[in-house]
């Protein structure tokens, strides 16, 4: 695995001339730009992906895909398609393009040395570190606006469905003393709470717990969250899985039941966040983010290696 990620990332490194190297690398010591990460529109550092040569895309996609799952690197390049059908629905006055997405590198790949990259645009954020034989992927941003394309009532296209439909189901399985508990407003925030706060802590678990869910809706909020995981490939994905403690997780609801109204949720453990808002935009545009309060960005490895290592 991380052999194809390597290969992968040094494919795209060897088909940049001096200037566009230049450009894209950064040292992995920077952390003001590592930590530096968005889900708005807007430039960022590195190398736009409109502006690259055909097998330069190429390359930058098939970074994702090694990373990403087939399932989420389909809705990775949904998401990014969508920037084109926002652009038309807006009149072009925002001038919105599906290549407006951004790859910029924190070291090389080789050696003994941590290095990794980042692949962000609009509602994308992809950030990965390697270091120690170990690969850290959050903050793991995806998003879409418009969240469905509909054809007189039926959805066409929605690349964050199952993000919501699963939690109606565990909604749906509740009882009435675990429904009241997991709704903890009537009220859903415009955004998700975190935004793209550089770092975040462990918050006040709220909502309800699998313990208090019983087991068949218990088992599927362990199932949500292994949806979000499984974003990775699956090698990495089982590995995060592992640091998770089903017991200790919490679900919460927040605003409206009912199908096209404004709601949020958030997964929650001692080592995990997960928040999906989907209010903007008569709720028609969608948020989601897994994050993990030591590890975003690899501080938890980078702080390993360099204490470990001699620099």
């Amino acid at each position: 695995m991380l052999h194809d990620v390597a290969e992968a990332t040094r494919r795209f490194l060897n088909s940049l001339d001096g200037d566009q190297r230049e450009a894209a690398v950064r040292p992995i010591t920077d952390d003001a730009l590592r930590h530096r990460w968005a889900y708005t529109p807007g430039e960022r550092a590195g190398l736009v992906l409109g502006d690259l040569r055909r097998a330069q895309r190429k390359a930058v996609h098939g970074m994702l895909a090694t990373v990403l799952s087939p399932h989420a690197y389909a809705q990775a390049a949904a998401v990014m398609a969508l920037e084109d059908v926002l652009d038309h629905r807006e009149g072009g006055h925002r001038d919105r393009h599906n290549g407006d997405y951004w790859t910029v590198l924190f070291g090389t790949p080789g050696g003994d040395e941590p290095w990794g990259w980042r692949i962000e645009g609009h509602h994308v954020s992809v950030n990965v570190v390697v270091a120690e034989g170990q690969v850290s992927a959050t903050p793991f941003f995806l998003g879409a606006n418009p969240a469905r394309v509909t054809y007189r009532g039926r959805v066409v296209g929605q690349p964050l469905r199952l993000e919501e439909e699963l939690a109606r189901e565990l909604l749906d399985r509740m009882g009435p003393t675990a429904r009241r508990l997991a709704i903890v407003s009537d009220t859903a925030p415009h955004d998700i709470r975190t935004g793209n706060q550089p770092t975040i802590r462990p918050q006040e678990p709220v909502g309800v717990t699998p313990a208090q869910l019983g087991k068949g809706a218990g088992d599927l909020l362990v199932e949500i969250v292994r949806f979000y995981l499984d974003r990775l490939a699956f090698e990495l994905a089982d590995e995060e899985f592992q640091r998770i403690d089903p017991e200790r997780l919490h679900f919460s609801w927040e605003g409206s039941t009912r199908r096209g109204e404004g709601h949020y949720y958030r997964v929650q453990g001692p080592e995990l966040l997960i928040e999906y808002d989907n209010t903007q935009n008569e709720a028609n545009h969608a948020h989601t983010v897994w994050r993990r309060h030591s590890g975003d960005f690899g501080d938890d490895l980078l702080a390993a290696h360099f204490a470990a290592v001699r620099h």
